[in-house]
């Protein structure tokens, strides 16, 4: 079937997806870390009464209001591209992948639109009491939305709470609550959150830092330093937490992702972890095969740890990229060629019930089929596979081949790996240095870490990004693990059509993010000053 498919459309897909995606979370994480932000500065004015909080929250809500404004419009056109770019994969999981997006897009539209106008307009128009619960609502809002795409992911990452119907060729939702509380969708929704809480301390920090090393307004950028850095240090410590559940998870359920984030060919136990390393270059996902070895030019390995982060016991076996693909009958394994032989006697068994049902929805061989597909055993040990069936071929050659394009790319998942977990051990250390230097009221005479501060923003969101990356590129080929891959997801539209709309994408996002840039930049420069002035944003 891969001789069938047009790869330039779906790699041009993916690209335009990705770029979507990656410019969509440079604004959603502000907003998630900021809501919560404005939150806590509010109580705190609420309480004391005191009019430097009140000015202190309307400037960082402003900032707020610009980013929130963003997203909305990035994540817009990420919804629409799963009806454009990838309707097969709509169509075989619209069931299950529509209903969260549905309760995403009213709780945006409705619950956090509601608030938000409330938050930035109703200051001297409504009560304290009342404006304060239109900042905590708006903060919550923002993150319940988040949860909804969150679970869809999730969702992907780990297909549960479904049942293929074999009339109709797609997923049906048979249990919301299992597909809500999943272990991968909670996992990944306390891990992107916090991250997002993460980046919005440090942005925060840092443009205080910025007034601090213009000797403008002190007080407000102490105090918004104080807030940010406890806000983010409690976040950096959940966010380690969470990382550490989701790598056990992913062990359990991607073992192909673990093996690739640690470049690890040949499964073993007490498996090192390879805490810092230079990959030589001489393999890449496009020739990867039985002969393929890890090949460093520098590493640091933790004996055991990687054992340890996994299953909890440093002497545990932890399954290699040649484990997966070619098996492992001591350890149990079945090998990629196995999944994808049947995965294709799935596959022609529901074509071959098509076929009958077509001739005679009541003859017995529809129905002896139709018992076949839904049976349990037949699910578990062949429909589970359902998605390697593309990768199908008569020739044991060309299969063992097919079964490494299922390796997701090496170097890229190591690589983004190191620098998203290097980085968040960093931010963890920022913090604490910053609350001991503030509370010593010493930051403000550190020009040099000041200016540290500053340019750490910009890591925040490479932070981020990395973590992405190890969630998406990781995990594939899959658009659902094991159930769909991204060659089959794709919509069979014309490739140049998705080119055009990538470049137009591509312009429309960069020139979004300068505005957003300029605009951002604007009003901190105006600082916090002018919030005097006005009662309202």
């Amino acid at each position: 079937m891969l001789e069938n498919i047009d790869i330039s459309l779906v790699n041009w897909s993916r690209a335009q997806f990705a770029l979507t995606a990656m410019f969509h979370w440079v604004f959603v994480p502000l907003t998630l870390g900021l809501g919560f932000l404005n939150a806590f500065t509010e109580t705190i004015y609420y309480k004391t009464g005191n009019p430097e909080w009140k000015k202190l929250t309307k400037f960082w809500m402003k900032l707020f209001g610009i980013n929130f404004a963003c997203g909305v419009a990035t994540g817009l056109i990420l919804e629409f591209q799963f009806g454009t770019n990838w309707s097969n994969y709509s169509w075989f999981v619209g069931d299950i992948f529509g209903a969260p997006l549905a309760i995403e897009g009213i709780i945006a539209f409705f619950m956090e639109t509601t608030f938000v106008a409330v938050m930035f307009f109703g200051w001297d128009k409504v009560s304290k009491r009342f404006h304060l619960s239109a900042t905590w609502l708006t903060a919550i809002g923002a993150n319940l939305s988040a949860v909804w795409i969150l679970v869809a992911n999730g969702w992907m990452q780990n297909p549960v709470g479904t049942a293929f119907n074999p009339d109709t060729a797609r997923n049906e939702m048979t249990n919301f609550w299992e597909i809500l509380f999943s272990e991968t969708a909670v996992n990944k929704f306390i891990h992107s959150t916090t991250s997002g809480f993460v980046l919005a301390a440090v942005f925060v920090i840092g443009v205080s830092s910025w007034f601090l090393l213009k000797k403008r307004e002190i007080l407000f950028a102490k105090r918004s330093i104080v807030v940010a850095s406890v806000f983010g240090l409690i976040s950096s410590i959940i966010l380690v937490v969470s990382g550490d559940k989701s790598t056990k998870h992913v062990a359990e359920i991607q073992p192909m992702k673990l093996a690739a984030l640690e470049s690890l060919y040949e499964g073993t136990e007490n498996a090192p972890l390879v805490a810092f390393g230079i990959l030589s270059g001489k393999e890449t996902h496009k020739n990867i095969n039985a002969d393929s070895k890890a090949d460093f030019l520098i590493k640091i390995e933790i004996p055991g740890m990687l054992s340890f982060l996994s299953f909890n016991d440093r002497n545990s076996f932890v399954a290699g990229i040649k484990d997966l693909v070619l098996g492992n009958e001591e350890r149990g394994i079945m090998s990629y060629t196995e999944k994808i032989e049947r995965g294709h006697i799935a596959r022609q068994t529901l074509l071959d019930y098509k076929k009958a049902k077509e001739k005679s929805q009541y003859c017995d061989k529809a129905k002896k089929l139709k018992a076949k597909l839904s049976d349990e055993t037949f699910i578990n040990d062949y429909f589970q596979y359902f998605g390697y069936a593309p990768y199908y071929d008569e020739n044991p050659e060309i299969l063992q081949q097919n079964a490494f394009k299922l390796v997701p790319p090496i170097s890229l998942t190591f690589y983004s790996f190191r620098i998203m977990a290097m980085l968040g051990f960093y931010f963890i250390l920022l913090f604490v240095t910053v609350l001991i230097l503030v509370f010593k009221d010493k930051l403000h005479t550190k020009r040099w870490l000041l200016l540290i501060l500053l340019f750490s923003i910009p890591l925040a969101y490479v932070a981020g990004m990395a973590g992405w990356i190890v969630a998406e590129v990781g995990r594939q080929p899959w658009a659902i693990q094991d159930l769909m891959s991204v060659v089959v997801a794709v919509s069979k539209i014309d490739t140049s059509s998705v080119i055009i709309t990538f470049t137009l994408f591509a312009v429309l996002f960069f020139v979004l993010f300068i505005a957003e840039m300029m605009i951002l930049l604007k009003q901190i420069k105006i600082g916090p000053k002018i919030e005097e002035e006005t009662n309202n944003v």
